[in-house]
């Protein structure tokens, strides 16, 4: 094992371990590129992190190794690790959370192998109230991306008649996510009533194509339209997120241009992005997703 390699973060010290470790085996990416992306995405990652409850997922030896989800936030930490009290349904008690505030602590966590990055659709002030809804899209095989995409634009357009915006991003594994910002007072009650009703609605207009249980069963050919996550006790992954996939696939904001696009084979393939064009994208497009954190909309059902 090497030496540590101790570093200096905004005034913060950390010890960084193992940088040469490869953690895709497929593509050779080390450890030490795993913390550089962290690094050189962080200014547009850490608006979509901060003052939110983590889940780390971390993977000690790599994507091909075990894995772990840790909501407690390690008690080793350093004591300028920033956390939050919530309760865990998982663990049936109250836990610390970590709060990935700042880069010192971005870089902490990915040092700890915590590949990716999942967090709460509730900002820890306030957990029992989310600032968006948020619809998974799973494909089942055979079905793929370009059934995602099928989906995707079917669900902005019924989105539209409610005069509800949405951003996509990739999910960094075999689907996309849709992302509707509200940013005021809404509870979980209401934002899973909602993206039930609409998931259930695409699967009666299109039942060959979208389905809307869980059952693995059903999925087959088809895309889940995943309602379930809007819960107070379920994360997602951030968006900028590195995936444990067999390449440092990305979670990544797309165009609903790009999502259009996507209705085709050759332009789903394009829909699958890794950190260093990730890198290329911010550094062009800048973040497609700040809207999510600052749009302010309402549910249907709240007066204007």
């Amino acid at each position: 094992m090497r030496t540590p390699s101790e570093v200096v973060i905004a005034g913060k010290r950390l010890k960084l371990s193992n940088l040469d470790k490869v953690f895709y085996p497929a593509s050779g990416f080390t450890k030490g590129q795993i913390i550089d992306y962290y690094v050189r995405v962080s200014p547009f990652l850490l608006p979509h992190l901060r003052g939110r409850p983590l889940t780390l997922k971390r993977y000690p030896d790599g994507v091909e190794g075990p894995f772990f989800y840790e909501k407690r936030c390690p008690t080793h930490r350093p004591d300028w690790v920033r956390t939050s009290a919530a309760w865990s349904e998982g663990k049936g008690a109250e836990i610390e959370f970590c709060l990935a505030d700042d880069l010192p602590t971005l870089v902490w966590a990915a040092n700890l192998a915590d590949l990716e990055l999942h967090t709460s659709l509730s900002l820890a002030s306030s957990i029992r109230q989310p600032t968006m809804i948020a619809f998974d899209l799973d494909p089942g095989a055979p079905a793929g991306l370009t059934e995602c995409c099928q989906v995707a634009v079917l669900l902005r357009g019924l989105l539209d008649k409610l005069r509800l915006r949405s951003f996509p991003k990739t999910s960094g594994s075999k689907g996309l996510q849709i992302y509707v910002p509200l940013n005021t007072p809404a509870s979980y009650e209401e934002t899973k009533a909602l993206s039930r009703a609409l998931a259930e609605l695409l699967e009666q207009q299109h039942p060959q194509l979208v389905v809307s249980k869980m059952k693995k069963s059903l999925r087959v050919g088809k895309v889940l339209v995943d309602w379930s996550q809007n819960d107070e006790h379920k994360t997602t992954v951030c968006v900028y997120s590195l995936r444990a996939k067999d390449r440092p696939t990305v979670s990544t904001p797309v165009t609903w241009k790009e999502v259009e696009k996507g209705v085709k084979p050759a332009g789903a393939n394009a829909l699958v992005f890794e950190s260093d064009q990730v890198l290329k994208r911010t550094a062009k497009l800048g973040d497609l997703f700040g809207p999510v954190l600052e749009l302010k909309q309402r549910l249907p059902s709240q007066s204007p």
